[in-house]
């Protein structure tokens, strides 16, 4: 320790009188330059550079700069984390159903546009042969152009099972080959019946989330419900008797007349 401090004191007192000389050096030449200008003497690297605590400024300097780069992106990790913690806590909220009362069941299935009828029973017949009538109904915010034996896919219905009668209450129109009624917007005589025949989930969609300059990625997945119905029946307009159209036989058309002999 004596020996460094021995070292450090004969240094310093090398540099001033060093810049002592050069000081006097420089008053004693002419001044050619502009007003305005200043003269700044360096210390010899000869004497400071293998010193090893003249560096201590700039080394000071380096780790007050990375020490602000570390804090900026501790900051950012933590409004990311922060971000983390909110979507939890929004998911937490979701995954909790509400339990409804058989009276909130109906308003909210009438508010979407169906009415439970209950389960299909194995002994009835629901399904008809196609007949020439159509209607325009609404699923809570989609139309559906149906006929008799369609099948559509809706957003899920929320009260109902698969197997269960359903009876499709905003009819928009009715149309066949004869005639075409037009709701105001709903035709109230109008119904249209339909069943349950499987929930499913729709194909996934991507979404990606990007903030710029502050590290911020987010990539989620979402698979929409869906609720598949086969149309049954449309009640409301009149329809018209299916016409039976005879077809000629094959072995008809393959029959081709004798030629008659001439004598």
């Amino acid at each position: 320790m004596a020996s460094l401090r021995c070292l450090r004191e004969l240094s310093r007192r090398a540099t001033t009188v060093l810049s002592i000389n050069q000081t006097r050096l420089i008053s004693s030449l002419p001044i050619s330059e502009p007003c305005g200008t200043t003269i700044t003497h360096a210390t010899p690297r000869s004497l400071t550079r293998d010193l090893p605590w003249c560096n201590l400024s700039s080394r000071s300097q380096r780790r007050h700069f990375s020490s602000k780069t570390n804090d900026t992106d501790e900051s950012s990790g933590g409004e990311d984390d922060d971000d983390d913690g909110d979507d939890y806590e929004d998911s937490a909220e979701m995954e909790v159903e509400r339990e409804y009362s058989p009276a909130e069941k109906v308003e909210a299935a009438a508010e979407i546009g169906y009415r439970v009828m209950g389960p299909l029973k194995p002994s009835e017949r629901l399904f008809k042969p196609y007949e020439p009538v159509f209607a325009v109904v609404q699923i809570g915010s989609h139309q559906f152009k149906v006929s008799n034996g369609d099948s559509i896919f809706t957003e899920k219905l929320k009260f109902c099972d698969i197997n269960d009668k359903l009876v499709l209450t905003k009819v928009l129109l009715l149309g066949s080959a004869s005639q075409t009624i037009i709701g105001r917007p709903i035709l109230p005589d109008a119904t249209v019946h339909a069943v349950v025949e499987e929930h499913a989930l729709d194909e996934k969609v991507l979404i990606f989330k990007k903030k710029r300059r502050k590290n911020y990625r987010r990539t989620t997945g979402h698979r929409q419900e869906l609720t598949k119905l086969r149309i049954t029946d449309i009640q409301g307009i009149e329809k018209p008797e299916p016409t039976i159209v005879h077809k000629p036989s094959k072995a008809a058309d393959t029959e081709q007349p004798e030629a008659e002999l001439v004598g």
